[in-house]
């Protein structure tokens, strides 16, 4: 039985992802997939499994997941799920397809926070003056 692993990235979550033979069962920490919140996130999540649902219900798939917030765990593991999902069918059409759909679903979102600077609140925001 052929087994691959798989891991994706946004911001400072980290997906990893075991894709193995079976009946199209998703959980992410040993959750399944049909009872994860947010909605909004589980959509997300579905969006690779719903562009091949013939190939996705031949599989099954592990998700481990940490750091980060809902979203960016959502937006890793969706690229964790992809990337297995072309792994495990060694099928290039597939990954063809995912890139056009989204990039992100094959490439990591490489976009980071700025870095907060000395002089005001944050990475952009500056402390106020009022003379002039």
């Amino acid at each position: 039985m052929e087994c691959v692993n798989t891991s994706g990235k946004r911001k400072t979550a980290i997906a990893r992802a075991v894709v193995k033979e079976g009946t199209g069962k998703v959980t992410i920490n040993k959750v399944p997939i049909e009872v994860y919140t947010p909605e909004l996130a589980k959509l997300k999540i579905k969006e690779p499994l719903e562009l091949a649902p013939e190939m996705a219900a031949k599989i099954d798939v592990a998700v481990n997941v940490k750091g980060g917030g809902v979203m960016g765990q959502a937006a890793a593991i969706r690229t964790a799920i992809a990337r297995g999902m072309v792994d495990y069918f060694k099928d290039d059409e597939l990954e063809a397809m995912f890139r056009a759909y989204d990039r992100s679903l094959i490439i990591n979102d490489d976009r980071r926070k700025l870095p907060k600077n000395p002089l005001g609140r944050g990475a952009r925001a500056k402390k106020q003056k009022s003379y002039r």
